[in-house]
């Protein structure tokens, strides 16, 4: 038969026409998981799927035309006569004087002969009368195969049910509770319409479905990268996510239950996904990858495989692929482009085949401009794609001379037929029902009919380029006049009607179009660059935004509603709110200051700009009388509150160019004997500088101490750390993960503790504020990332167990802040636009820590094999050498049975456990236990057990041990290339640079080491602690020190460590 097949189906009575709306995959007995789990419970149009069967049951002869199309795609006629039609309007398109002459070239992974085999369709029935595929209804069986609990839920999914529950109190100590702004370069979907408007839209890493009129966010969470691409299947219901990054990952979301019910992994390992599509009926996704060398999958998403279908990589000459559709009436079809470059796919038994027909502004003498998205003509004739030139390219199939079934056969053969003005850059293309619909630079959405007649246009001036049209699911009220701005009409004659449909645009900003009255309802108006500042009210549930596109807006976070704005034309930096709340400071990126009212956000004086750089702190004293701020040009700024003319008003009162790298914190405190302010700041040049604001004059900052805080490592943050004991400490945070305790005023480290370890330092800390009214008050610390915010109990002790976090902002947190109550954290995004409102509940918080265990337990697992490991055993081994050695190892007297080492022994213990403490180092633990209890006792400590030595160990040592890494990079700065090409320190230079640089090494303390190190001894056999020989160092050196020494010599012949595989 030309152009149509029939399949004699077992049950050809009851069914149902048109696009299933759900995805499936069948099983060997017919039966679809999905259908099973998701369909049972809905109305029976709805439940009725057909039942694939094999030729062989089916009794029928199966059609074999590749072309032909799969079951369930309710598409008029045959897909011969399609293409066929296709080639008779290219004929026709030559006749009319159209340019036939392109050529597309061919390439993919299928073979250069036949198309692909299109997987056969099963069960279904060609009506001759009426050219439609109807599927056939098939009894249901083994529904209780899915007793899984999410099997359950995603069964029993109804629209809207997300927010018809209450929510269940949260068993993790953060829990996402709100997000303000979106990716606005993602699309926003329309979910749901008229009663009930729900919207979802991409914020980072996490997708929003929000209730508009409810006020409600539900947010589905479970990528670890930022979210790069999604799209929504035609029923709203499937939703598509995929990120960007390592260990990029592939989600279909069920967005009735919001439950995840595909999870790919591994899809594109490389650098993640740059876009995505799903098939008309929801069974198959199409992905790009995100790398220099794109690669295109086709998935199954309903199988459990974790191949794709078919894949093949295209050549770089094609531009980066950031766009791709599916053919809504042949799921085997697909067209993605880049700038510059359209291509069309067809997948099927054959493997993936890509057709790339060439189109420059040769072809038809005129601009064609950038491409920005492809999608195919609702005749199923042809495809089409807008352009930044505000083109719109018509692309059909080439004509061949002689037709052919091979030709007929290759619909992804295309070629540009025409290029027709639409006038302005059209930045959206798509195909509703049977119109064509774009959206363009100046904000206009226009609808054509199939010939490319304009049928209507929806604008407002105020609407910015537009960046995705979502139309809703229900078609509105019959209305009583047409759009004002549409003055045609189609052939009937009838006003053009439409869905209503949400516009979202470059600017962030969220419009719902009801089309029956063309009105513009603006829905949400977010950020639409980096967030970088935000500051919490410390009296009321207030929460100030600022972005750098100078949108300053306040948020009343408890109702989740918006209060007040004001934009400024420079970009904000940082906020702050005075102690009492009566004013918000805001520093900017030209330098400026503005002192605003809380409330209203008006100006309470003139702007300041003594800043020669952007404000990147800016903070209140205690009593509001001084405002100090720090820049990116290393200075320190302080404003002071004076009485002038009867009233109180601002003026600069004194700057300085306290550090020579990045200020990292200002810290305004109380004096310990007074009410009066004190300053600090803290910078990477590892100084603490405190500042004497009593005596500082106009234009004249006083320092009153400077002092060193780090030796090697570089402090990152600053806070006041709880009146937990007697004494009052500073605390810090440094890169290698180290949290220290300072004397408030002798600025001395009292101690070093290991720090949270999730992936990166801590950048910046918060004492969270309190209600608690135990006695003693537990007390908690906030604290922030590179990418993740999280919780830890005080006091800090190094107890992995007492702190958690939780990523954010995997593209980087900009700034932290805490409600004045403490019940809830937010966080800036910066370049992400988005902030999150996070709720605490320090009950689960607290019971983590409890489930670690309690005294030792939680530090033995730190250790290498645990409290049963080798690692212990020697570790015991040499205390308890130690302890000998303090009594004298040939000594005949009595020796007393002691659980202590004196002090003195920790360096040598702490070295033969392969951690190698500077000087410095050595005197900060020792003083650390000398002192534990001075404060307290008037005593100093002298000797140390197993148990605290074991801490004082796994705080001090490195985070992540001695790593190969650091000692190449070491020889990286200090070595030169030798013959070989290594990175190799001279033997005299090596020893020159002990003795020369860093913590300086007399003749003899070098001997003492190396004679140690190398265990020589002039009497033989092993060396003893601090025994050598200065008269066999040089003869030490010239034999087992070679003349050139690599980073692998020296780690393993010189300190004696295992060898460690290189880290790549």
């Amino acid at each position: 038969m030309d152009g149509s097949h029939e399949v004699t189906a077992e049950n050809p009575t009851g069914g149902r026409a048109g696009v299933s709306s759900e995805p499936e995959e069948t099983s060997q007995d017919g039966q679809t998981a999905w259908e099973t789990a998701v369909l049972s419970q809905q109305d029976p149009l709805a439940a009725a799927e057909e039942k694939e069967e094999t030729p062989e049951d089916a009794g029928a002869d199966v059609p074999s035309d590749p072309l032909w199309c799969p079951s369930g795609m309710g598409i008029p006629g045959s897909l011969l006569s399609t293409w066929a039609g296709r080639q008779d309007t290219a004929t026709s398109g030559a006749a009319l004087g159209e340019d036939t002459t392109g050529t597309s070239r061919l390439e993919g992974a299928g073979t250069s002969g036949a198309p692909p085999a299109l997987p056969e369709p099963k069960g279904v029935i060609s009506s001759p009368c009426s050219g439609c595929r109807e599927q056939e209804p098939q009894q249901r069986s083994g529904e209780d195969d899915w007793s899984d609990g999410s099997a359950s839920l995603v069964r029993a999914a109804t629209p809207g049910m997300l927010f018809q529950e209450d929510r269940q109190t949260s068993l993790h100590p953060l829990s996402l509770s709100w997000v303000l702004g979106y990716n606005s370069s993602l699309a926003v979907h329309s979910l749901m319409d008229g009663e009930d408007l729900v919207l979802l839209y991409v914020s980072s890493h996490t997708v929003v479905i929000y209730d508009v009129l409810g006020n409600r966010q539900y947010h589905l969470q479970g990528h670890t990268n930022a979210i790069s691409c999604l799209c929504v299947s035609e029923d709203r219901r499937w939703v598509a996510t995929a990120d960007g990054g390592p260990d990029a990952l592939i989600i279909v979301w069920d967005s009735f239950s919001g439950i995840p019910v595909r999870t790919i992994f591994e899809s594109h390992p490389e650098d993640g996904v740059s876009a995505i599509a799903i098939s008309q009926d929801a069974k198959y996704l199409a992905t790009i990858s995100a790398s220099t060398v794109q690669r295109v999958c086709v998935w199954k998403w309903t199988s459990p495989t974790e191949k794709p279908a078919c894949s093949t990589e295209l050549r770089p000459e094609f531009g980066y692929q950031d766009y791709v559709s599916f053919n809504p009436q042949n799921p085997y079809e697909f067209v993605s482009n880049s700038k510059t470059q359209v291509i069309f796919y067809l997948w099927g038994d054959a493997g993936l085949q890509y057709g790339t027909p060439l189109l420059s502004r040769q072809t038809f003498s005129s601009v064609v401009g950038h491409f920005s998205q492809s999608v195919f003509h609702f005749n199923n004739l042809q495809a089409l794609t807008g352009t930044s030139a505000g083109k719109l390219v018509v692309w059909d199939a080439v004509s061949p001379c002689t037709p052919s079934k091979e030709l007929r056969a290759k619909p992804h053969n295309m070629k540009a037929t025409k290029l027709v003005p639409m006038q302005d850059g059209l930045t959206v293309l798509t195909v509703f029902e049977s119109c064509i619909v774009t959206g363009d630079v100046k904000g206009q959405v226009k609808f054509y009919d199939g010939q490319l007649q304009l049928l209507a246009c929806y604008s407002h001036p105020k609407v910015g380029p537009i960046r995705s049209i979502s139309f809703s699911k229900t078609p509105p009220d019959p209305p009583g006049a047409s759009p004002a701005c549409s003055t045609s009409r189609i052939a009937s004659s009838q006003p053009f009607v439409t869905r209503n449909f949400i516009l979202s645009t470059s600017d962030a900003t969220v419009l719902r179009v009801a089309t029956d009255r063309t009105n513009f309802e603006k829905v949400m108006e977010e950020a639409k660059q980096a967030v970088n500042a935000i500051a919490c009210h410390p009296r009321q549930a207030l929460v100030a935004v600022g972005s750098r596109c100078g949108l300053l807006k306040v948020w009343d976070y408890q109702q989740t509603k918006y209060l007040v704005s004001r934009i400024f034309t420079e970009g904000i930096q940082c906020l702050s709110y005075d102690p009492e709340g009566y004013l918000l400071a805001a520093g900017f990126t030209d330098g400026g200051v503005y002192i605003l009212d809380a409330i209203s956000l008006q100006s309470s004086c003139k702007e300041f700009k003594f800043s020669h750089g952007p404000v990147t702190h800016v903070s209140f004293s205690h009593n509001s009388e001084y405002l100090a701020t720090a820049d990116e040009k290393y200075s320190v700024t302080v404003y002071k509150r004076v009485l002038k003319n009867g009233s109180r008003c601002w003026e600069h009162l004194a700057g300085l160019h306290s550090h020579y790298k990045p200020i990292r914190s200002i810290l305004f405190g109380v004096q310990l004997d007074s009410n009066e302010p004190r300053l600090l700041s803290l910078g990477e040049d590892r100084q603490l500088v405190e500042y004497d604001l009593s005596s500082s004059t106009k234009d004249h900052l006083v320092v009153l101490h400077r002092d060193r805080v780090e030796q090697a490592a570089v402090p990152l943050c600053l806070a006041w750390y709880p009146q937990l004991s007697t004494e009052s400490f500073i605390l810090t945070a440094n890169n290698c993960y180290k949290m220290k305790l300072y004397n408030t005023t002798t600025k001395k480290c009292r101690k070093t503790l290991l720090g949270p370890t999730y992936g990166s330092p801590l950048e910046k800390i918060q004492i969270l504020p309190t209600t608690n009214t135990t006695d003693p008050p537990k007390r908690y610390l906030a604290y922030i990332t590179k990418d993740k915010v999280g919780l830890q109990i005080l006091p800090v002790d190094g107890n992995p167990h007492k702190s958690s976090a939780f990523i954010c902002h995997p593209d980087g947190v900009s700034d932290l802040a805490s409600s004045y109550d403490g019940r809830y954290l937010f966080t800036a995004g910066g370049d992400d636009c988005t902030v999150m409102k996070w709720e605490v509940n320090l009950n689960a918080l607290d019971a983590a820590a409890s489930l670690g265990g309690e005294d030792l337990i939680p530090f033995y697992s730190l250790l290498d094999g645990g409290r049963e490991g080798k690692f212990f055993r020697e570790l015991e081994d040499y205390f308890y050498y130690a302890q000998l050695c303090s009594h004298g190892i040939d000594t005949l007297e009595t020796r007393q049975v002691s659980t202590h080492i004196p002090l003195e022994e920790i360096p040598s213990v702490m070295r033969a456990m392969g951690f190698y403490p500077s000087e410095e180092k050595i005197e900060e633990m020792t003083n650390e236990v000398k002192f534990s209890k001075y404060v307290d006792t008037g005593e100093q400590v002298t000797k140390i057990n197993l148990g605290d030595f074991i801490k004082l160990y796994i705080n001090h040592r490195p985070a992540f041990g001695l790593s190969m890494k650091k000692i190449q990079q070491a020889f990286q700065v200090l070595g030169y290339d030798n013959e070989n090409g290594e990175k190799v320190i001279d033997r005299g230079d090596l020893l020159l640079l002990l003795q020369c640089r860093g913590e300086h090494m007399t003749e003899d303390e070098l001997a003492q080491c190396l004679t140690t190190l190398m265990g020589r001894r002039p009497g033989g056999g092993e060396s003893e602690l601090d025994t050598y020989d200065p008269s066999g160092v040089v003869s030490l050196t010239e034999e087992d020190i070679p003349e050139e020494i690599t980073a692998e010599i020296f780690a393993a012949d010189i300190l004696g460590l295992p060898k460690i595989t290189e880290e790549r």
